[in-house]
């Protein structure tokens, strides 16, 4: 069983999933994989990987910094759900801003919602640049899988932080990216805090070559980012 299988391995980095929990990845794996046949959402489809390289790659960000439980989270490029749905049924507690721009995304967003009926989620079907200054400084976290380079996405979320907050990056190889991403965090107002590999949490074997980035807003971030996407591709990091 994929989903008993998660139960084991997250308890390896401190997550315990109950068997309500497990049965709503369940159901949200099936959710999944029955819209994945039209609507092009992920190239993981077998329930074992999703278990594993969705469910408890997510659940990773658990284990990179002290959570109180009380936090306000933005995760941006939503996709299918990963970091943010996946973090909200592990920690129920906590509140979710799902930033999605594309519409068949962000609609198969609302019916993983509805489904399972979640609390505590705010879906918007928009760019991050958008909604960043409506929200600016309102976020305690900010999570973003698999959404560009380092650089781009420390400008996607760091103005959404409030000074404190903290953006989580997750990423395969991470040493390339490094210069820019210290360029970009020194016009925002962000510090690089740490790079914890897969490796490290003990999952090197189920998640091998995977990295989560850590980085905490240390300043206010200039009102002029983030940059709109023209601008940002006309002159990146």
């Amino acid at each position: 069983m994929p989903f008993a299988a998660l139960g084991r391995e997250a308890e390896r980095i401190g997550v315990r999933l109950t068997q309500s929990q497990l049965a709503d990845c369940e159901r949200f794996a099936g959710l999944l994989i029955e819209r994945n046949t039209t609507v092009n959402l992920t190239a993981i489809t077998e329930p074992l990987d999703i278990a594993r390289k969705h469910f408890l790659d997510s659940l990773t960000a658990l284990a990179v910094r002290r959570w109180t439980g009380r936090e306000w989270v933005v995760d941006v490029g939503s996709g299918a759900g990963f970091p943010g749905l996946a973090l909200r049924i592990a920690r129920p507690e906590l509140r979710f801003t799902l930033v999605e721009s594309v519409g068949k995304k962000a609609r198969f967003l609302e019916e993983v919602v509805a489904t399972l009926g979640l609390t505590n989620v705010e879906l918007r079907n928009e760019r991050a640049e958008s909604l960043a200054r409506e929200r600016r400084e309102s976020y305690d976290v900010g999570t973003a899988r698999a959404v560009g380079a380092l650089a781009a996405v420390a400008e996607y979320l760091l103005p959404f932080l409030h000074v404190g907050g903290d953006a989580i990056v997750w990423k395969g190889r991470v040493d390339a990216e490094l210069p820019a991403a210290r360029r970009a965090l020194a016009a925002l107002g962000g510090e690089l805090v740490s790079i914890t590999a897969t490796a490290a949490l003990g999952l090197e074997t189920v998640l091998p070559g995977r990295a989560l980035v850590v980085m905490r807003k240390v300043r206010p971030t200039p009102r002029r980012y983030p940059r709109g996407p023209a601008e940002a591709k006309r002159k990146p990091w």
